[in-house]
């Protein structure tokens, strides 16, 4: 054999390696797009899984429902109240600002979703906490409880005109109301301004926007 035969080996070697390299990036370029078909179909099973959630306690938010699809905006609020209550299972007294940062995430969905679904976006929980956000609001402001940025957040949801907070029975129960206007009355809490800054954190904990479906 010649001293180059070897070399010739090692050649062939180093080439069937390379071909075998080539093959396992073909498969890995096939199981890349495999895996973009699925990211898809993986959060539409995700969005089906929280929906089949909300079935089970569909029962609760029936009259929010029906009275958000008869454009009752006054009835509704009052209903969102009582919702929030029966979710937390404590009357108005008993629940805190503490308390609130347990409430549950998806209860918030469901409650925001309907508000949103049969105002046009207008009401809700998300369009309120965008309008906090516009105005300057973070997470860290809800924790030092800014208070000048929660009375410009009232200006602009029309809770607030001429230096003071108006009564609920002075806002308007209409889709001519300011974006985020309601729900409303759930927001006069006896604990103030700590209750609304402890909601607004759990808004965000729990990344209640206008995107979720």
């Amino acid at each position: 054999m010649s001293d180059r035969d070897p070399i010739s080996q090692l050649s062939q070697q180093l080439s069937a390696i390379q071909d075998q390299l080539n093959q396992f990036a073909k498969r890995f370029d096939i199981i890349e797009n495999q895996l973009d078909d699925l990211l898809p179909l993986s959060h539409k099973i995700s969005q089906l899984e929280d929906k089949f959630l909300l079935v089970a306690d569909g029962y609760r938010y029936q009259n929010l429902q029906q009275y958000l699809a008869d454009a009752n905006w006054f009835e509704a609020d009052k209903e969102t109240i009582r919702l929030i209550l029966d979710v937390m299972g404590k009357e108005i007294e008993e629940l805190t600002p503490e308390d609130i940062q347990h409430f549950p995430c998806k209860d918030l969905m469901a409650i925001d979703g309907l508000w949103l679904k049969y105002s046009e976006n207008r009401f809700g929980f998300s369009p309120q906490l965008e309008v906090y956000q516009k105005v300057g609001g973070n997470f860290q402001t809800t924790i030092e409880q800014n208070q000048q940025i929660v009375e410009t957040w009232g200006e602009r949801l029309g809770w607030r005109k001429e230096g003071r907070w108006l009564p609920c029975q002075e806002l308007d129960f209409s889709l001519n109301a300011r974006k985020g206007c309601h729900p409303s009355r759930w927001w006069n809490s006896p604990y103030g301004s700590k209750m609304t800054n402890f909601f607004l954190g759990r808004l965000m904990s729990c990344d209640v926007s206008t995107n979720h479906e």
